[in-house]
This record gives C-alpha cells, structure tokens and sequence, in this order.
C-alpha cells in the first residue's frame, strides 16, 4: 500500500465514524521513522488494512501488524523472532478465517532443504540475560512436556506464557551466542508443544505459524533433525485435512536433511501414510522398510521431539497404511499389536490409535468389536481433553448406523450424542 492509499484509508475510517482525521504523507512518513500513532490513529490504520479494530493493541506498536500476506515469515538471519512474533499474534485469535496455503508451506520448506543455517544475530543492547534465568525455563518447560497425558490439557497458558518470556529474552535481552543458541532451541521445542496443543483443539492456522515459528529458531540454532520434525507435523497436518500432496512435498524436503534414525523413521512413516492415502503402493512400501530399517538402527541418543518412536508405532501406522491400500486383514493385526504395544504414558496417542482400530473394524463389517474400540477411544479422548480423537470418533458415526442394533453401537452413539 502507498502512503497515498494509506493516507486515503485513514481518512475514510475516520469519516465512517463521523470524524476526521488530519493524517497526511508527512504523518505517515513518521510513523514509518518510528513515531507512534495514538490509538484512534491505529484502530484507523488496521481498518485502512482490511484489519478488524480488535486486533489493534496500542500499547504495543507495531508489533500487533501482521507481518506477511500469506502468514509465512521467510527464513533468514533476522526471521526467528518476527516468525514467533507472527505466531503469538495470530493466536490472538483475531483472524481465525485466516490460512495458510499448501504453496506457501512447501515453498518455506523447500527453501529450508536447500538454504544455508542462517547466522545468529545477536542483540547488541537490551538487559543482560543470565544463564540461571535460561535454565530455568528450560527444565520448567522440560517438566510440562513430562507431565501426564491427562495433565497437559491444563498446561497451555503456562506454555503460552514461557514462549513469550523466550521471545522477548530473543528480541530484547543481551545474551551470550552460547545463551542465545539455548534460546532459540528453547523457542524452538516450546513452539512446538504449542503447536500440537493448538492443533488437537483444531486451531489449524494457529498451530501452523507456531510450527512455522519453531522451523525458524530450529534454522537459527543450525538443529536440522529438529527443523526437519517441525516439517514433518505442518506435513502431518496438511494430510490430516486431506492435502496429501501437500504432505508428501513437505516430508521430502524434510528428508533431505534430517539425520537422526529416529527423526527418519517417523518422517517415513508419515511419507508413507500419505502415500497410502494417494495409492502408490510400491511407494508406500519403500517408505515402510525404510521407516522399519531407521528404527532399528535407532539407538538412546534421540532428539527429544521424537524419542518416543517405537515399535507400537511402527506397527499401527504399517497398519493405516496398508488399511488405507485395501489390506485390510493384515492391517487389522498390524493396529491390534501396535495399540498392545503403547505404553500407558501416551494415552492420546492411545485415544488415535483405537479410533483407527474401530476402523478397521468396520472395514472387516465387524461392528460389535468395532464399537468397543470406538467407545474406549471417546471415553479416553474427553478424559484427557484430546478433541481430536473426539473427531475421530465422530468421523465414524455415520458408519456406525448400519448396525444400529448390533451390541455396543447404541450405547456408543448415545454416548456421542450426550
């Protein structure tokens, strides 16, 4: 936008309000050298922008103006704290029509697969920030993470809250490079949690710039396995709505540099689901044996996002695969084992994996066994507050309706219902 249409739009805000305004070129030429509107002028300025009034916080200027079009940061030396900037802005949840398009996302990552670790720029003024202060964020942060499953459902501010202290430490504070780089690892781990949070409550734009914020403190920090698991879950994503496209572009990318078996294994494992939901058999079972060979040359020394992949899901996501291939029979084991397997810790992931276990069920027209798994799934899911596998659930009803009399399916969809 010109500074002629800004001015223009300034002026036609204030007229719909029955006031007027004496903003000018010289005005905004100020504003632009870093004088700052009073808050009638900004409510004005984020309307001339398209922008609903409530998005404007005066006391924060300009950090509350969205900084993209299409809510992508471009990675850079400069980009981490502007992309967590973008990320706690948009959950806000001011522009929640707002999305982010498959091009962008695969653009971002194709730029991340090729591009050079941004060096870190380091503050140069600001309060010194001590290691003591640093440390403590990272073992409280540490802590949340550890909690039980049926615990983290509280946690959100509190993780909301740590980001943003590591955001304005990042942006504000002066700090060793050996200080800054456990921030940006920090920022790093904390926009993911966050993500995932979002993501399971289905704020997908949300979740989206928190894992697009913690890509680019991932890049600051030179951690390519982390960058790459950043990618893999906006892949994850992007195939949970059906982009599958999308997801397999994304988790190629993410390939190209990720280095740890264990980080390879998942990301094969969601290449391969992916694949599985675009039929390309022979595809999905190079990504399978490659996903089963990296896990078994897995050893204790796993990145922290990912330590947790283990036979039981290898098991299941063979399992959805080869069920989304038509196989169904073997898929059916496959999932039973991997859902034995789960240790009690991951009771999400536990909720997800019997939703897929009633599928399969019903894709071998065994309704009764069928509605255990399912009825098992939401009772968990609203336990732990996991809307996701509620979705899930939900997503099997109507298949349900056939067997309306069979044992189980009426109590499953009154317990829907309720």
């Amino acid at each position: 936008m010109t500074q002629v249409a800004l001015v223009a739009g300034v002026q036609a805000a204030a007229r719909r309000r029955g006031m007027r305004s004496g903003t000018d070129k010289a005005r905004v030429r100020k504003w632009e050298r870093g004088v700052e509107p009073n808050e009638e002028s900004q409510i004005y300025i984020a309307e001339a922008l398209g922008l609903p009034p409530d998005i404007v916080r005066a006391d924060d200027w300009p950090n509350w103006l969205p900084l993209t079009a299409d809510g992508v940061v471009p990675l850079g030396p400069h980009s981490s704290v502007p992309a967590l900037r973008e990320a706690l802005r948009t959950a806000m949840e001011r522009r929640t029509l707002f999305t982010i398009s498959g091009a962008a996302l695969t653009a971002l990552a194709a730029d991340w697969a090729l591009g050079p670790t941004g060096a870190l720029a380091r503050a140069r003024d600001g309060k010194p920030i001590g290691e003591e202060l640093v440390a403590f964020l990272e073992t409280s942060t540490r802590r949340l993470a550890s909690l039980a499953t049926e615990q983290r459902q509280h946690t959100a501010v509190l993780l909301d809250a740590h980001l943003s202290t590591a955001t304005d430490l990042l942006s504000r504070g002066r700090h060793t490079p050996a200080t800054e780089l456990r921030l940006h690892t920090l920022a790093a781990s904390l926009s993911q949690t966050v993500a995932w949070h979002r993501f399971d409550l289905g704020h997908h734009t949300h979740a989206s710039q928190y894992w697009i914020a913690g890509l680019h403190n991932a890049h600051a920090a030179g951690d390519h396995d982390m960058g790459a698991g950043l990618l893999g879950d906006l892949a994850y994503q992007a195939a949970w709505r059906n982009d599958h496209a999308t997801a397999a572009d994304i988790l190629n990318h993410a390939l190209a540099r990720a280095q740890n078996p264990a980080a390879r294994c998942l990301l094969q494992l969601r290449l391969a689901r992916t694949l599985a939901a675009r039929n390309d058999r022979r595809a999905v079972l190079r990504a399978l044996a490659a996903a089963e060979k990296h896990l078994s040359d897995a050893g204790t020394d796993r990145p922290a996002w990912c330590a947790w992949v283990s036979d039981a899901d290898l098991a299941v996501d063979s399992g959805q695969a080869l069920l989304d291939l038509g196989d169904t029979g073997r898929a059916h084991q496959l999932i039973t084992e991997g859902e034995r397997l789960l240790p009690t810790a991951r009771d999400k992931t536990r909720g997800v994996f019997l939703a897929y276990r009633a599928a399969s069920y019903l894709d071998l027209k065994e309704p009764e066994p069928a509605a255990a798994a399912a009825t098992q799934s939401l009772l968990l899911a609203r336990r732990i507050g996991a809307p996701r596998c509620v979705a899930l659930v939900d997503g099997l009803l109507p298949r349900f309706q056939p067997y309306a009399r069979a044992r189980g399916v009426p109590e499953l969809l009154q317990l829907a219902a309720a």
